[in-house]
C-alpha cells in the first residue's frame, strides 16, 4: 500500500479494496467483516438481521435527481436490501461546518425524511456535531441501518454459480455523469439526472417471485459496474462474461464519457442493482423487475462461467474480447 492516503483510497476501486482488506479487515478480523459484504448478517436472539453503515461526502450536496440527504437514505437502504433483508431502522449522524446555511440544512433534513418515507424505514436515532469554519466542507452525513430477514435466504457475493445470468436493473453511470457535470460546470447537452433511489421494494418483489434462485445482489456504486463485477468474481471464485452490446447507457451519458475520456463501466450508480440469477428463473425475475419503477430498463448483460475465475471478460461490439479490471486511481472523488 501507499505510505499516505490518497483520493484513490476512497474510490471504491483497487486502492479502496486493498486498504480495507489489508488494514481494516486484517486488524479487526470478525467473521462478518471478513466477508466484505455491503452489510453484515448477524444473529440477534432468534432473529437474523442485516446491519450496515455508510458515510456521505458528495460534492455538490445538491444535484439533479437528489441531494446528500436522499442519497444517504437510499445508500444505506440499498446495502441492506442487497442481502435480501427488509430495511427497518436508520440512524443519521451529521458533521456540519460552522456557517452552513440553516435553510440548506432544513432542505436536507426534509429530504432525509422523504427518502425514509419512500423506502418505508424509520429514522430512530442520530448525532450532530459542528466543526469550525474551514475544518470540513459544508456537511457530511453518516447513516446506519438495520434490516430484518422475513424468510431464510443466502444472498451473498460468494454465491455466484456458473450458468447464472447477470441482470442489470437499468442504465449505467447516470449518477457519476450527473455529479461530474454539476461539479465542473460542464455545459454538455443532455438531461443529466442522478439515479439515486431506494431499491428495497423491487428486491422484495424479486424475492417473492423466485426466492432462493437469486444468488447474488449488489448495487454498483463507487467504482461502477466494472469494479463491482470484479469484486463478485473474486468473492465467488468464478469467471464473468459480459456483452458490450448489452450494456445499457443513455446517449447523453455516453457522449459525456466519450468527450471526457471516461468509461461508463467505472462511473457510479446510486439506484441500480446487479443480480446473479439461476437460468431457469431469470425470465420470471426480469418480468417482475420491468413492472417496477426502478427496474423498467432491466436487462441481461452477461453470465457467470467456470473459466477464468476471478476475472471479468467483455465481449466487444466488433467481436473481440478484453479484460475488465478493477478501477485504478480516482477519476471522480466524492461521488457519494
Amino acid at each position: 500500500m501507499a505510505e499516505k492516503i490518497t483520493l484513490a483510497h476512497g474510490s471504491g476501486g483497487k486502492a479502496s479494496h486493498d486498504l480495507i482488506e489489508k488494514l481494516f479487515v486484517a486488524n479487526f478480523g470478525s467473521e462478518a467483516l471478513v466477508a466484505m459484504e455491503d452489510s453484515a448478517v448477524l444473529k440477534a436472539g432468534d432473529a437474523t438481521i442485516a446491519f450496515s453503515t455508510d458515510s456521505f461526502v458528495v460534492d455538490p450536496i445538491f444535484f439533479p435527481g437528489g441531494d446528500i440527504g436522499s442519497l444517504a437514505i437510499h445508500g444505506t437502504v440499498n446495502d441492506l436490501a442487497m442481502r435480501g433483508a427488509k430495511p427497518l431502522y436508520i440512524s443519521v449522524g451529521m458533521i456540519i461546518e460552522e456557517g452552513f446555511a440553516l435553510k440548506d440544512l432544513e432542505t436536507i433534513v426534509r429530504s432525509l425524511k422523504h427518502g425514509a418515507d419512500q423506502a418505508g424505514v424509520e429514522i430512530v436515532t442520530g448525532d450532530t456535531k459542528v466543526v469550525q469554519s474551514g475544518k470540513a466542507d459544508k456537511i457530511f452525513i453518516n447513516t446506519t441501518g438495520i434490516g430484518l430477514f422475513e424468510q431464510e435466504l443466502d444472498i451473498s457475493a460468494e454465491n455466484g454459480h456458473p450458468g447464472d445470468k447477470i441482470i442489470l436493473s437499468g442504465t449505467m453511470a447516470d449518477h457519476g455523469a450527473t455529479i461530474l457535470c454539476q461539479r465542473e460546470g460542464l455545459q454538455i447537452q443532455g438531461d443529466f439526472k442522478s439515479d439515486s433511489a431506494p431499491l428495497n421494494h423491487m428486491v422484495a418483489a424479486m424475492i417473492n417471485q423466485v426466492g432462493k434462485s437469486i444468488h447474488v445482489l449488489r448495487d454498483p456504486t463507487r467504482g461502477g459496474v466494472g469494479t463491482t463485477l470484479n469484486e463478485l468474481a473474486g468473492s465467488s471464485d468464478v469467471g464473468i462474461r459480459i456483452s458490450e452490446a448489452a450494456l445499457p447507457v443513455r446517449d447523453d451519458v455516453k457522449g459525456a464519457c466519450e468527450l471526457l475520456g471516461l468509461d461508463p463501466l467505472y462511473l457510479a450508480n446510486e439506484g441500480k442493482l446487479l443480480a446473479f440469477v439461476a437460468p431457469d428463473a431469470v425470465e420470471g425475475v426480469l418480468a417482475v423487475m420491468k413492472k417496477m419503477e426502478y427496474g423498467k430498463n432491466s436487462c441481461i448483460i452477461g453470465e457467470v462461467v467456470a473459466e477464468h475465475p476471478g476475472q471479468v471478460v467483455l465481449e466487444t461490439i466488433i467481436g473481440s474480447t478484453r479484460m475488465v479490471d478493477m478501477l485504478h486511481g480516482e477519476p471522480l472523488p466524492r461521488i457519494c
